[in-house]
C-alpha cells in the first residue's frame, strides 16, 4: 500500500552525498554537545527541579532524574545507530520512513512540531517572563508593562489586560534570522551560550555545597502519602511513585538531546560525531541534574519550595538567598543572566531542529517546496525559517505559556518510541548497512526503551491523550488532503516520476 512505502536507505544516503544540493558540513562532534547540552540545559534545570521536589519527591528528586535519564539514555542509544547509520536531517522522521513507511513518517513529523515549534514557543514565553526579572533585579528599571508582556488571554491581579508578548516574540524572531545567517555561526553563538550557563551551575553546585543543611535531606526518600497544591492539584508524594512522578515531571529538563540528530546533514563526520554529541550532551546534562538538585534541596526546606511566593520559577534564586549568606547575592543574580541565556540556547537549537524536519519532509514532497529551498549564499533554508517564525511567533505573542503544558512530553515520548522500535526493524530489513555505532544487546535495549517511554506517557493522564489524539487528527486532514498526493515516492508508485 502507497500508505507505508519506505524511503530506501540508498537513496537517503545518496542525498546526503549530493554536495551541491545538501545542507553545508560544518559542525563536529564537540559542537554537536554543546548543541546538545544547550538544548538540555534551560527551563528544566532551573525550574522543574523545585516543582518536582515540592510535588513528587523532596530530596529524592535525584532518583527522579536518575529514572529519567536512564529513559533517556535507552532512547540515547537507539538514537546514536540511527544517526550514524542514516546521517540525514530529519530526526526520528527520517528514521521512521526507512523503516515503517510514509504514514508513520508523517504522523511522527507531525508529532515532532510538538516538541520543536510548540516547545520553542513555549520557552520563549519563560524567556519573557524572565526577562522581566532581570530588569528589576539586576538593571534596576520598571519591567515591562503588563500588557505588551502578556498574551490577550491573561490579567494581572489588578485586572490589567494583555495585548502582546513583545519580549517573546523578539527572541524568537532574532534566533530565528541568527539561523538564517548559517548553522555554523549559530552554534558558535550557541557555545558561548553553553559555556556561560554550564560554568553558573558548577558555581551553584561548588559554592552551594558548603551550605547543604542535611536536615532538609531527611528522610530522604520521604514516606509515601499525597500534596495538594495552592491549585487544588493532587500529587503522590514521597516513596516509590513519588520518585516515578519527579521522573515524569523532571523529563521535561531532558528534552532537547535528540535535537542533536536532526543536524546529521551538517556534520563534518556524523558517524562517529553524532553518537558523540548524543550521548556525549546527555550525559553530561545527567551528572549536572544530580549534583544540582541535591545542592538545592539541601538549601532550603520542603516547605519553602512549596511556598508559591518562593518556589515557583524563580525558585533556584530564592533558595540561594534563603540558604546562603548575602554575601553571595552576585550568585543569584548571575542564575538570572543564566536563565535568560540558557533559554536562549534552548529556542534556538528547538528552531534548529523544527527547521530541519520541515526540509526533511518537503524533500520528500511531504509539505510544500517552500521549507527545502536554500539560501544561495548562506546554505540554510530560509524560507522555511520565515513560515516557522510566523507559527512560533504567533503563539508565543499570543498564547499564554501553560496551554501546552504536557503536550511538548507526550508528543517527544511518542517519537522516543517509534526511534526505538526503528532498529529493531532496522536490524531485521537492512542486517547489512554498515553501523558506525551499534545500540548494545538488541532487541532487549530497545523494548526497555518502548517501555520507559510508555510508562512515562501513561503518567501523564488520558486529558493529554485525548489532546494528542485531537492533534494527530489535524495530521491526519493534512495528509491525505495535500501530502499524500505530493508524496515523491507515491508518485513513484503511480508511475508520475521516475525516481523519489
Amino acid at each position: 500500500m502507497s500508505l507505508f512505502l519506505k524511503k530506501s536507505i540508498p537513496v537517503l544516503l545518496a542525498e546526503a552525498s549530493d554536495s551541491e544540493k545538501s545542507l553545508k558540513r560544518t559542525l563536529s562532534a564537540g559542537s554537536l554537545v554543546a548543541l546538545g547540552i544547550g538544548a538540555i540545559i534551560g527551563a528544566g534545570l532551573f525550574v522543574r527541579t523545585a516543582a518536582a521536589a515540592a510535588q513528587n519527591a523532596g530530596p529524592s528528586v535525584t532518583l527522579g532524574f536518575i529514572v529519567a535519564a536512564i529513559g533517556c539514555a535507552l532512547a540515547g542509544l537507539c538514537y546514536a545507530e540511527l544517526s550514524s547509520s542514516i546521517p540525514i536531517s530529519g530526526s526520528a522522521y527520517t528514521y521512521t520512513y526507512a523503516t515503517m513507511g510514509e504514514l508513520l513518517a508523517w504522523i511522527i513529523g507531525w508529532d515532532l512540531i510538538l516538541e520543536y515549534a510548540v516547545g520553542a514557543a513555549t520557552v520563549g514565553i519563560a524567556w519573557s517572563e524572565y526577562l522581566n526579572n532581570f530588569l528589576v533585579e539586576i538593571v534596576g528599571t520598571s519591567p515591562i508593562p503588563y500588557e505588551w508582556s502578556h498574551s490577550p488571554f491573561q490579567t494581572s491581579p489588578d485586572g490589567v489586560g494583555g495585548i502582546i508578548n513583545l519580549p517573546a516574540l523578539f527572541i524568537v524572531t532574532l534566533l530565528s534570522f541568527l539561523l538564517i545567517r548559517g548553522t555554523q555561526e549559530s552554534a558558535l553563538v550557541n557555545n558561548i551560550i553553553v559555556i556561560l550557563k554550564v560554568a553558573i551551575v558548577v558555581m551553584i553546585i561548588i559554592l552551594g555545597w558548603g551550605f547543604i543543611n542535611p536536615e532538609y535531606h531527611t528522610p530522604y526518600i520521604p514516606e509515601a502519602t499525597t500534596y495538594t497544591d495552592h491549585h487544588g492539584v493532587t500529587y503522590n508524594f514521597g516513596g516509590f511513585m513519588g520518585v516515578l512522578g519527579a521522573a515524569g515531571t523532571v523529563f521535561f529538563a531532558f528534552i532537547g538531546f535528540d535535537a542533536v540528530s536532526t543536524a546529521a546533514q551538517e556534520t563534518k563526520n556524523p558517524k562517529t560525531a553524532m553518537p558523540i554529541g548524543i550521548l556525549g550532551s546527555l550525559a553530561v546534562c545527567t551528572i549536572l541534574y544530580i549534583l544540582f538538585a541535591h545542592v538545592l534541596t539541601g538549601l532550603a526546606p520542603l516547605e519553602f519550595f512549596r511556598d508559591p511566593t518562593k518556589g515557583g520559577e524563580a525558585s533556584v534564586v530564592a533558595a540561594i538567598k534563603e540558604g546562603m549568606p548575602a554575601t553571595y547575592s552576585w550568585l543569584s543574580k548571575s542564575v538570572t543572566v543564566a536563565i535568560l541565556a540558557g533559554f536562549s540556547s534552548v529556542i534556538l537549537v528547538m528552531l534548529l531542529g523544527q527547521s530541519r524536519v520541515f526540509y526533511s519532509m518537503s524533500k520528500d514532497g511531504l509539505l510544500p517546496k517552500v521549507f527545502s529551498e536554500l539560501h544561495p549564499k548562506y546554505q540554510t533554508p530560509y524560507k522555511g525559517n520565515l513560515v516557522i517564525l510566523i507559527l512560533v511567533g504567533i503563539f508565543a505573542a499570543f498564547v499564554p505559556g501553560d496551554i501546552v503544558g504536557h503536550m511538548t512530553s507526550i508528543g517527544t515520548l511518542f517519537a522516543f518510541s517509534l526511534v526505538c522500535i526503528a532498529v529493531i526493524v532496522l536490524r531485521k530489513t537492512e542486517p547489512d548497512l554498515p553501523r558506525q555505532f551499534k545500540t548494545p544487546w538488541v532487541p532487549f535495549i530497545p523494548v526497555l526503551g518502548v517501555l520507559a517511554c510508555g510508562a512515562m506517557m501513561f503518567g501523564l493522564g488520558s486529558e493529554n491523550w485525548l489532546r494528542l489524539a485531537g492533534w494527530l487528527a489535524i495530521g491526519f486532514i493534512i495528509y491525505f488532503g495535500y501530502s499524500k498526493k505530493h508524496s515523491n515516492l507515491g508518485k513513484q508508485s503511480r508511475g508520475e516520476i521516475t525516481k523519489p
